[in-house]
């Protein structure tokens, strides 16, 4: 099951409480104040990992807690610190209050630590508070208390290339094909209910990363079909791949590629500024030829990158992945600390990008 939206609760460790301790020794006449510091309390660290590409494995636990500090000990005995509680979640993780909606935190890159909740700071033992009028103090700071706290986290799956399209158009089948990615693959419509990844290799030893989200229609915005709920986990890509269906009836090629557009334009408008191509799959069972070269002679004077493929038999595939790969070597987002991008402008004609 793909999560990708949840709520949590976390609570770092408190701190523990100074000691109230006198040293007692044979042949010490004077004793004084030993009473050593309380530990600090364990933290609540959030760490990216490459690894993961959902929630689901959070959804496990309902709470996450920090180890209490130690309470100080006589003899300056430092309390012992309390282990930190580290969660490991997929990059692109952005973390909330529960209560407020603020942005506390974005997890990005893999091996990235953020600390959510920080633990509690130990109180002090009896003997820091000794002074030349009062050596003999009979008191200690307790250690500080830490409130658990409600979070929400949402994903956005961090790609390079997005697969963009109608229902049946075949992204599943093509991200099948061109990576190891096995998702589910029938007839139907809206057989792709939640995003999936792969890694694709070009060139020898070079990849990126594409996913393939559930399908668009027209109204999506509105809320028709699936909605517009997983267009956030494209929000990161370089580049988007409008895939349209070539077996698809009379007058449809062009009508798909602006419904893909608008919809894009009503989530997010600077998406429309993304690097993007065309592709035209099932080429295998074409319906028109002549619509198949009216989108060619379209995109070639917007300066669109246009392919022609078929997923099942595998034509042109090669010449796709190579080219997504260029354009993803020439596109660099940069994250902003709100959780959207600000990827380089494209090359192509940016009235066309305004019109649509």
């Amino acid at each position: 099951m793909f999560v990708d939206e949840m709520k949590m609760t976390i609570q770092a460790g408190s701190g523990g409480n100074g000691c109230v301790s006198f040293r007692r020794e044979k042949y010490v006449p004077k004793g004084g104040p030993d009473g050593g510091d309380g530990g600090n309390g364990g933290d609540v660290i959030f760490v990216g990992d490459a690894g993961l590409n959902s929630l689901t494995r959070l959804r496990q636990r309902q709470h996450y807690r920090g180890e209490r500090g130690e309470h100080g000990k006589g003899k300056n005995m430092h309390g012992r610190n309390g282990t930190p509680c580290v969660v490991k979640v997929p990059r692109g993780t952005i973390v909330r209050d529960a209560e407020t909606g603020e942005l506390l935190a974005e997890i990005l890159e893999d091996g990235q630590q953020v600390v959510i909740q920080k633990g509690g700071k130990g109180g002090k033992g009896n003997a820091r508070f000794a002074t030349a009028t009062n050596r003999a103090p009979r008191f200690a700071e307790e250690g500080r208390l830490i409130e658990p706290i409600h979070i929400r986290l949402e994903l956005k799956l961090i790609a390079d290339v997005a697969l963009v399209g109608f229902p049946n158009a075949g992204k599943s089948t093509l991200i099948s094909r061109i990576s190891s990615a096995r998702p589910k693959v029938d007839g139907y419509e809206f057989t792709t209910l939640h995003p999936n990844l792969g890694v694709v290799t070009y060139d020898d030893f070079k990849s990126f990363l594409v996913a393939d989200i559930p399908g668009l229609i027209e109204g999506a915005a509105e809320g028709r079909g699936l909605g517009i709920k997983f267009l956030r986990h494209i929000e990161r890509t370089r580049v988007l791949l409008h895939l349209l269906d070539g077996a698809a009836p009379h007058g449809s090629l062009m009508r798909e590629f602006q419904v893909i557009r608008e919809e894009v334009k009503k989530f997010n408008s600077d998406m429309l500024n993304r690097h993007f191509a065309v592709a035209v799959n099932k080429i295998d069972s074409l319906f028109s030829r002549e619509e198949l070269e009216e989108m060619e002679d379209f995109c070639r004077e917007q300066q669109i990158p246009f392919f022609q493929v078929s997923a099942v038999t595998g034509e042109g595939l090669n010449s796709l992945v190579s080219s997504l790969g260029r354009l993803v070597e020439s596109s660099r987002p940069v994250f902003s600390a709100a959780g959207t991008t600000r990827p380089e402008i494209s090359t192509q004609k940016k009235d066309f990008l305004e019109e649509v």
